[in-house]
């Protein structure tokens, strides 16, 4: 029969959990191999692993407050316990209230290698797979930390483990209090309170009790843990004795203050005034400086919880979004407003790029990837549903071609859209035709080559997409320029899709008054050749430098195309020539542009030109027809009156209208 006792006391350090370990012995440091007694383990012969150390007090530290460590602790002389008839006593206690962790156990083992180095800091320490440890160990384990995978009753409790973390027998930590009629009283693992462990096997009887008791408490007559076990057919012989423990998710300190062994007859008891010094439980008596600093310091961290709150709270209404399930399909293409709002400086008027019919556009630069963009911010018309609208946007969005600013995502707050698009370094085609503030004029080269960029835009959204894609606002605004000079049609805020093949439905008039077709206000129908109208407006304000509605130096109203059809009809078609162009362009190349737009921008439908024509004509490998008399039967400006019409808003060089087809 062997016999052990432990007693145990906790302490709350200021940065770890410590847990202290106490045997109870009479003699100081009686040791004859089957009986022996440490107080302290100063002088003590023991074999030391993991970070299992001696303090210069003598405390036995097992573990110290580092994460994800363990220690063991052997007495390096073996045992042979089958032959004899031991007693021994162990008690251990291993965290506080207010934190939990692996714990620590009493190790009956075959050598004192019980762990692989790579181990970590978890399951007491001790080697195991699947739960099993290594053959031939027995431990009793004080543990506070409920491990599922191990089977573990609760957070509080102590285990007889064999060959096994998954203990054999556990029970809640407590003991059977003889003073108050043998009831059970529960015992808090975590509670800093001195308890002890008593550790009993009989041979003869071949049973194994576990007794746990506070440390002024006798030892209860029943046990808390009683198990019938024979140890010859589960240790070897001879067998190490020890402690194991281990710290995984908490700074945890466990030391062993004293121990009494033996394998005759019962263990010596503790005498507690023999033990090492504790450090120190509790906290130090409060100074005066305290009492006063502690009222001012709590009313300083109410004051800075309350500024915390109240600054979560302004910072989730200033980035607030709107975000419903259906938008997940369109998650890699979705910005954050926080991330475009510090990109733009919080759409600041100095990153203000231009004001379009229908929002403004910022200059930003993305924090992470220093990407410039341009974000436009659209307030959504509540008349068109927000779920079609976005998957509209986005799926023009996805088309890709050198002639087309890049669509990056989107983002949604209420009421607003905002589209984040590639940044072009030269800003819009309206603002190099019509701005009279810029130094440089664009030379007749650049504005050819802006006009066949802009036309294989079309030809391409309209011909060679999966799906027709009709602009509907076409503009010089709209054709912005990057560090290169070349053009790319922007804003499809106004686009439609349909089929090809198929008819498109009769919807809403939008566009810019000037680049309206006529048939586009009497029908509400957009289609390919509405687009090619616009174009051919655009074609006459490249080549000329005016609006397409203008004021001329008594301040009478041009338009445009009329302007353009009387100068050519009087044959001084040349006449009509940007002047700041200074007589240095191509004339053959300019008559083309001129008389293109006109046909482009013919009153009749069926008169002008595909996208495709219009390119075969600007690659000269076909001639424009001359005759352009059908253009006089009808004026131009019959179709621009404004009476009845909804203006939506009012851009910097233009108007956009939105009004209900007839």
């Amino acid at each position: 029969m062997f016999r052990q006792k432990i007693a145990t006391m906790v302490s709350k350090l200021v940065s770890s959990v410590a847990v202290f370990l106490m045997l109870h012995a009479t003699a100081s440091a009686g040791d004859d191999g089957d009986r022996f007694v440490y107080y302290g383990f100063a002088a003590a012969n023991l074999t030391l692993a993991g970070n299992a150390a001696v303090t210069p007090g003598g405390l036995l530290e097992v573990t110290n407050a580092t994460f994800d460590t363990k220690g063991h602790a052997f007495r390096p002389t073996p045992l042979h316990l089958l032959t004899s008839k031991p007693a021994a006593a162990a008690a251990n206690d291993d965290s506080t209230a207010a934190a939990r962790d692996q714990g620590l156990a009493f190790v009956v083992a075959p050598t004192t290698a019980i762990s692989t180095a790579n181990g970590g800091g978890q399951y007491l320490g001790i080697d195991v797979a699947n739960g099993s440890a290594s053959d031939g160990i027995l431990a009793v384990e004080l543990d506070t930390l409920m491990n599922p995978e191990l089977r573990d009753i609760d957070s509080n409790h102590v285990g007889i483990d064999v060959d096994s973390l998954v203990s054999r027998q556990a029970r809640p930590a407590g003991f059977y209090n003889a003073g108050a009629g043998g009831s059970f009283q529960e015992l808090k693992l975590n509670s800093r309170e001195p308890m002890q462990v008593w550790v009993d096997y009989d041979g003869q009887a071949r049973q194994l009790d576990v007794t746990l008791a506070p440390v002024r408490v006798p030892k209860p007559k029943k046990p808390l843990l009683s198990m019938n076990i024979d140890l010859s057919t589960v240790v070897a012989d001879p067998v190490y004795v020890g402690f194991s423990a281990a710290s995984n998710v908490m700074l945890t300190c466990h030391y062993v203050l004293g121990w009494s062994f033996s394998l005759d007859g019962p263990a010596s008891p503790l005498d507690l005034s023999k033990l090492p010094v504790l450090p120190q439980v509790g906290s130090k008596p409060r100074s005066k400086v305290l009492v006063v600093a502690l009222p001012l310091a709590i009313v300083l961290l109410l004051a800075a919880m309350l500024s915390a709150v109240i600054l979560t709270v302004w910072r989730r209404h200033r980035y607030a979004e709107v975000r419903e399930d259906w938008e997940d399909e369109f998650g890699p293409h979705r910005f954050s407003y926080k991330d475009l709002f510090h990109a733009t400086g919080g759409f600041k008027d100095s990153n203000l790029l231009g004001v379009g019919g229908f929002g403004r556009v910022y200059k930003g630069v993305l924090p992470d990837s220093s990407l410039e963009i341009a974000v436009k911010k659209v307030s959504h018309d509540s008349r068109q549903g927000v779920r079609e609208f976005v998957a509209e946007v986005l799926s023009i969005g996805r088309i890709r071609h050198r002639n087309l600013v890049q669509l990056l995502g989107y983002c949604r707050r209420k009421g607003e859209l905002l589209l984040v698009y590639d940044y072009m370094a030269n800003g819009s085609l309206d603002r190099h035709l019509h701005d009279q503030q810029l130094p440089v004029v664009l030379s007749w080269n650049e504005r050819y080559r802006i006009i066949k960029g802009v036309a294989a835009s079309l030809l391409y959204l309209h011909e060679d997409c999966e799906k027709v894609v009709i602009h509907r606002d076409i503009k010089s605004s709209n054709v912005l320029l990057d560090h290169e000079m070349e053009s790319k049609l922007s804003d499809f805020g106004l686009a439609k899709l349909y089929d090809h093949g198929t008819d498109p439905q009769s919807t809403r008039v939008a566009g810019t008054i000037g680049y309206l077709a006529p048939e586009l206000i009497r029908t509400g129908k957009a289609t390919p050749l509405t687009d090619v109208f616009a174009f051919g407006v655009l074609l006459l304000e490249v080549a000329c430098g005016r609006r397409p509605i203008d004021r001329d130096d008594r301040n009478n109203q041009i338009v445009l195309v009329d302007w353009v059809i009387e100068h050519h009809d009087n044959g001084s078609i040349l006449d009509v020539v940007d002047p700041r162009l200074m007589g240095k362009y191509e004339r053959e190349e300019v008559i083309l542009v001129l008389k293109l737009g006109l046909i482009c921008a013919h009153p009749m439908p069926s008169v002008r030109p595909s996208m495709r024509r219009v390119m075969q004509y600007l690659e000269s490998s076909q001639s424009i027809p001359p005759d352009l008399s059908l253009m006089r039967n009808e004026r131009f400006d019959q179709y621009v009156n404004l009476d009845g019409l909804s203006i939506a808003s009012i851009g910097s060089s233009s108007v956009t209208i939105l009004l209900e087809g007839r």
